[in-house]
């Protein structure tokens, strides 16, 4: 049954891809508005995932960051929790369309962790994994932001095991299918590995106010 779910779910975005569904072709580069063209405002936060919620105890919970280099590291929910406390707001931009604004997080920054691992010259793209087999890439530079986090909280609560708990990424200024839940491993590498979406005809930037939903 899972299967079939996930499979419905990917034809209908790969639909949507071919079909340049939701483009509007009235870009905001400048970032005039707060809301992307084509988005629109929403105050709940919905759920979309492949059909799969893997549901990771904090006790088994393991982030695995290797790659590209120094000291390549893995953290369990212990060590996680150990290092400095990072709280961001920020909005979320899904290439569904919806938007919502002032979202706040807690967790541990991506410069944090960049500062601990250390890449190699050579690195220049971070591949995400999540415990549902899902991926997706973004350029160092961008993984490296000041308001790029690992967050385990959202408005004050824990997050959820259906938005990613107990940890995922925030990639905030991208369409959210850069932020990818069930958080397990960080891939630094010197070649770009696009990831699930991307290699489906999404976009492999996704910024949202160039309407970079499809590749």
């Amino acid at each position: 049954m899972a299967d079939g779910i996930r499979d419905k779910l990917i034809a209908i975005k790969q639909a949507w891809a071919q079909s340049r569904r939701l483009l509007t072709g009235k870009p905001d580069p400048e970032h005039a508005n707060r809301l992307p063209p084509g988005q629109r405002l929403v105050t709940n936060w919905p759920v979309l995932d492949l059909g799969v919620k893997p549901d990771v105890a904090k006790s088994e919970w393991r982030l695995k960051i290797d790659g590209a280099v120094e000291h390549p590291t893995t953290w369990d929910w212990e060590s996680y929790q150990a290092q400095p406390r990072m709280l961001d707001i920020s909005d979320i931009h899904c290439v569904t369309q919806w938007s919502r604004f002032d979202n706040r997080w807690e967790g541990v920054s991506t410069r944090h962790l960049i500062s601990v691992v250390k890449p190699l010259p050579m690195a220049s793209v971070v591949v995400l994994h999540g415990a549902d087999g899902y991926t997706t890439n973004v350029t160092l530079e961008r993984f490296a932001g000041d308001d790029c986090l690992l967050a385990h909280s959202h408005d004050g609560v824990p997050l959820s095991r259906d938005h990613g708990g107990p940890v995922r990424a925030i990639i905030p200024r991208w369409y959210f299918w850069k932020s990818a839940k069930w958080l397990t491993r960080i891939e630094f590498l010197a070649v770009d590995n696009p990831g699930f979406w991307e290699v489906r005809g999404y976009h492999n930037d996704g910024d949202p106010w160039t309407e970079q939903r499809y590749g």
